[in-house]
């Protein structure tokens, strides 16, 4: 006479494979949402302003801005250069060679990018490439005295000139 062994009467478990078949499985549709999520947001059109949304920012009175001076806005991701001539100018403070932050150089006067060594003038004019073009403008307004810059509106230029400037 035979007994019945325990695993007949145990019911049957999903072998090794079956179970990491499953995992995979399920690792690979997450991994496909991923994509679709990230792609539709790469397509869905951008609100007015794109991702940093439009933002006119108030830089303040003329008269704070000492010519041939430049200052930072970082939350706008500019500088605001006033040329010797008293001319306004809000450069993006991304490098145009791969988007690296370029910092301002007050000793050398520059906006050396410390990403490839790009080296930029207080006009954002290419000094050293391998940036290809002049940093990237933000349109300046001078109302009643105040300086204002509009973050919303990038102009791309590949030089400067003379009209690019604001003046009061």
């Amino acid at each position: 006479m035979t007994t019945p062994t325990a695993s007949a009467n145990a019911p049957a478990s999903p072998g090794r494979r079956t179970f990491l078949a499953r995992v995979w499985k399920a690792l690979g549709i997450v991994a496909a949402a991923e994509l679709v999520a990230v792609v539709a947001a790469y397509l869905a059109p951008r609100k007015e302003g794109g991702a940093r949304g439009a933002a006119v920012i108030t830089a303040g009175p003329v008269a704070e801005f000492t010519p041939a001076s430049v200052r930072p806005f970082p939350a706008g991701k500019f500088y605001l250069v006033r040329l010797a001539d008293g001319g306004f100018l809000a450069l993006s403070s991304r490098c145009t060679h791969l988007g690296c932050t370029v910092p301002w150089s007050e000793k050398d006067r520059v906006f050396p990018c410390p990403c490839h060594a790009s080296v930029f003038d207080l006009r954002g004019e290419v000094l050293s490439p391998p940036a290809p073009r002049a940093l990237d403008l933000f349109p300046v307004v001078i109302e009643a005295g105040i300086v204002k810059v509009d973050t919303g509106r990038r102009v791309e230029r590949t030089r400067f000139e003379p009209g690019q400037v604001t003046y009061l």
